[in-house]
C-alpha cells in the first residue's frame, strides 16, 4: 500500500510539473515587488527567492530527477550534482555580473532539450540508436552552463541597484543549492525505497519516458513563445 501511494506521488509530482512547466521561470508578485524595490545588501532575501526559485524551478528538478535517477552510490549523485552546480554557478554570475543578455525562450528551450536528453539517455536511447555513450559528465556540466543562464535571464528582467548586487547574487545562488538539495533529498528517498521493489525498472522506464515527454511540452511552449514574441 506504501508503495503504490509513492508511486501516485511521484506521478502526481510529474504531471504537476506538467501544468506547470510554462511558469518554471516565473516569479511571483512579491518577490517582483521586493527586487524591483531592492537597493543595496539584502543577502538573507536574495537567499530565500534562490531556494523557492529552485523548488518551484520544475525545469531545473526534472533534469535533475533523470541526472539521479540510476546513481546508486552517495558519491556518484554528489560528483553528478557538484558538475551540475559548477556549471550552473558559473553562468548565474557571469551572465548577471557581465550583462550577458541571452532570449529567455531559446535559454528555456535548451533547458527542455536537456531533460528530453537525460530521459533518452536514461532509456538507453544512445547505445540503442547510435551505438555509443556520450560523456554524462561533461553533458551535466555542459546543460548546467545553460540552466545558469536560465537563471540569469530572468533576474536580469530586474535592475538591480550596483551595490551589494555580488553579495546578493551570491546568497540567490546558495538559495539555489539549498532548494537543490531539499528537493533532491525527497526524490532520493522515493526512488531509493522503489528500488528495492521488482516493479522499479517498469517505473523506471514509465518515468523517464514521461520526462522527455515533459522537456517536448516544455520545448514547444517555449518555441512558440519566441516565435511569436
Amino acid at each position: 500500500m506504501k508503495i503504490k501511494k509513492i508511486y501516485a506521488f511521484l506521478i502526481l509530482f510529474l504531471c504537476g510539473a506538467f501544468v506547470s512547466m510554462a511558469y518554471a521561470h516565473g516569479v511571483d508578485e512579491d518577490t517582483q515587488t521586493f527586487l524591483l524595490g531592492n537597493s543595496g545588501v539584502a543577502f538573507g532575501s536574495f537567499l530565500y527567492i534562490g531556494a523557492k526559485h529552485m523548488i518551484t524551478g520544475y525545469d531545473h528538478l526534472l533534469f535533475l530527477v533523470g541526472v539521479i535517477f540510476f546513481l546508486y552510490k552517495p558519491k556518484e549523485v554528489l560528483l553528478y550534482v557538484s558538475f551540475f552546480t559548477i556549471g550552473h554557478s558559473t553562468t548565474l554570475l557571469l551572465g548577471v555580473l557581465a550583462d550577458i543578455n541571452i532570449n529567455a525562450y531559446l535559454i528555456d528551450a535548451i533547458i527542455a532539450l536537456s531533460i528530453v536528453y537525460k530521459g533518452f539517455d536514461n532509456l538507453g536511447g544512445f547505445k540503442r540508436f547510435f551505438g555509443k555513450q556520450p560523456n554524462t559528465k561533461a553533458a551535466v556540466l555542459i546543460f548546467g552552463l545553460f540552466h545558469g543562464f536560465g537563471l540569469a535571464s530572468k533576474l536580469q528582467e530586474f535592475k538591480f541597484d550596483k551595490d551589494g548586487l555580488f553579495t546578493n547574487l551570491i546568497g540567490f545562488n546558495i538559495g539555489v543549492e539549498i532548494g537543490q538539495f531539499i528537493a533532491l533529498a525527497v526524490v532520493l528517498i522515493l526512488i531509493t525505497i522503489w528500488r528495492r521493489q521488482p516493479s522499479f525498472m517498469k517505473f523506471s522506464t514509465i518515468t523517464n519516458t514521461a520526462l522527455m515527454a515533459a522537456g517536448f511540452l516544455l520545448l514547444g511552449f517555449q518555441l512558440t513563445g519566441y516565435f511569436t514574441s
